[in-house]
């Protein structure tokens, strides 16, 4: 069987960014969910996703997904704690960093999805590069 025996990089940095206020408690794959990066040609890798709430924000979850043009499935979910965002207080933000091998690797059909269980407007941003 035939192997890469030289390490890749990536050749572009991509940026995808998506908002999400609609909710949906579902864990299926089902209802509203809103696409945030697409896997490019010759796919993409992403190192780290922020989630950023724009609101005040209630007890709930964030949940991303993997679409690979066929099946949605549930790949995290984050916990999103209840604060009231003020001029003194910062609105909810989680960072997620998938360093070396964490890295997701989206092929080229895959797509990263993101929803929200609660009624409450986030931005969800994925960073990383395309081969």
């Amino acid at each position: 069987m035939a192997a890469n025996t030289s390490p890749i990089f990536t050749l572009t940095p991509v940026i995808g960014m998506a908002a999400i206020s609609t909710a949906n408690t579902n864990r299926d794959g089902t209802g509203t969910i809103v696409t945030v990066l697409a896997g490019g040609t010759d796919g993409t890798r992403i190192h780290r996703i922020t989630i950023k709430a724009i609101v005040t924000t209630t007890a709930g979850m964030i949940r991303l997904y993997i679409d690979n043009g066929t099946s949605i499935i549930l790949w995290r979910e984050i916990l999103v704690t209840a604060i009231t965002a003020s001029g003194t207080v910062a609105a909810f933000e989680e960072e997620i960093l998938l360093d070396g091998e964490e890295a997701l690797i989206l092929p080229a059909t895959y797509e990263l999805q993101a929803s929200t269980n609660n009624a409450e407007a986030f931005n969800v941003i994925a960073e990383g590069g395309n081969y």
